[in-house]
């Protein structure tokens, strides 16, 4: 889907979605916990903290902390690796899954939407 925006109507749009999502009564992500969580469920499984740190090129301990406030808003859940235990994987949730198509659905409202 091409878009034909200026910096200034991307960054436009950039702040109607995400005043939208403010106005709105959900989780409040920062931008790092909206990364991951995009690339959990962008990018195809399996997801291991180690591989999300090295993704992100952030540290295990900073992915850790997101995944605990993610997990706590049941956006993501997580599970220890059968074939290693050692590994924890980071498994995608219907929460998670709803959050995103309804940010998807208000990114592409918004785009659709003349500029001010």
């Amino acid at each position: 889907m091409p878009a034909d925006l200026s910096a200034t109507e991307a960054l436009g749009l950039f702040h109607r979605v995400t005043l939208e999502q403010v106005r709105q009564d959900g989780p409040d992500l920062s931008l790092r916990q909206l990364a991951l969580l995009l690339h959990i469920y962008l990018v195809p499984p399996p997801h291991t903290v180690r591989g999300l740190a090295a993704a992100l090129g952030v540290t295990k301990p900073v992915i850790t902390r997101a995944l605990d406030t993610m997990g706590a808003m049941q956006l993501v859940d997580r599970a220890r690796d059968e074939r290693d235990r050692r590994n924890v994987i980071i498994k995608r949730t219907v929460t998670g899954a709803l959050y995103l198509e309804r940010l998807g659905d208000l990114v592409r409202n918004e785009a659709r939407r003349p500029m001010p």
